[in-house]
């Protein structure tokens, strides 16, 4: 049943409510930082470019609170490390008709992974396209191994891009913009623009008109990407970008993507680039 002109006005004024009734910015409430996350020596960065919409970029880690940070200072603490270490494992599984491991082709993960998770999503030649992380590992268990694909939000999918991105960490995101991919980061930043939903809301309207506000009992964040695949205590589990995307969508009542579409994609390439020179945090921990 299509919405009415007076419930999307009322729907938009509710949006509006929890946004700015309950709100007390971030910096008004939270003190200065008190350490920061294994590996990582800042959690905020200047904006690579002269023409983006934010002054100063946070990672989600600023946002969040002294318990939840505490869980992502310690690696034994923190509950992605389960999937970090199940990626490790994988690396030397073999499998598919080839008889291949990961190992078989990139041998040492530390030097060969290493940075890898900093540049992705990444184009690729052959493909005429751009890949995440989780379409190239797909890729080459299919052309490489022979093997089956895993599914997107598999336990095998997420420790494998955790275990990867986890090398790379420290490392400050640094995704190709121009070239063939400046048409993605255009598609990305006109989805992060674009009202939908019964909400009418953007991806703007939160993280960047409302960062650091609460609604409802949390903090609202930038909506960085650098901490993915990531641990929230909500999920109680592991979780990739994409359903986060997803997630983001619903709450605003409007029907998602797919995980792996060319809009998630885009959106993410788009995410990457507005949040370039953030430091890799996989596993990040958040609400």
């Amino acid at each position: 049943m299509k919405a009415t002109a007076k419930t999307k006005a009322l729907c938009a004024l509710f949006a509006g409510v929890m946004l700015s009734a309950t709100s007390v910015t971030y910096m008004q409430t939270v003190k200065a930082e008190e350490g920061l996350p294994s590996g990582i020596s800042k959690v905020m960065v200047k904006p690579a470019t002269d023409d983006g919409p934010l002054d100063e970029i946070f990672s989600g880690w600023h946002f969040r609170s002294k318990e939840t940070k505490n869980l992502q200072k310690d690696d034994f603490e923190n509950p992605g490390y389960l999937w970090v270490e199940q990626g490790e494992e994988l690396w030397s599984a073999v499998d598919g008709a080839k008889d291949k491991s990961c190992k078989s082709c990139h041998d040492d993960p530390a030097k060969s992974m290493k940075g890898v998770g900093a540049n992705m999503p990444k184009w690729d030649a052959k493909l005429k396209r751009p890949l995440t992380l989780e379409q190239r590992i797909n890729t080459c268990r299919t052309k490489g191994m022979e093997a089956k694909e895993w599914k997107w939000e598999s336990s095998q999918m997420l420790s494998m891009t955790a275990f990867i991105r986890n090398l790379s960490r420290g490392m400050p995101m640094n995704v190709q913009a121009d070239g063939p991919m400046k048409p993605w980061v255009e598609k990305g930043k006109n989805i992060y623009y674009t009202r939908v939903g019964q909400l009418n809301m953007s991806c703007s309207n939160c993280h960047e008109d409302n960062y650091g506000k609460y609604i409802r009992a949390d903090h609202l964040s930038q909506g960085q990407s650098n901490g993915f695949p990531t641990y929230r205590l909500k999920w109680q589990k592991l979780g990739s970008l994409h359903r986060r995307f997803k997630g983001c969508m619903k709450n605003i009542r409007s029907t998602p993507y797919k995980v792996g579409s060319d809009e998630f994609v885009a959106l993410e390439i788009y995410l990457a680039q507005r949040g370039k020179g953030l430091q890799i945090e996989t596993p990040a921990v958040r609400n």
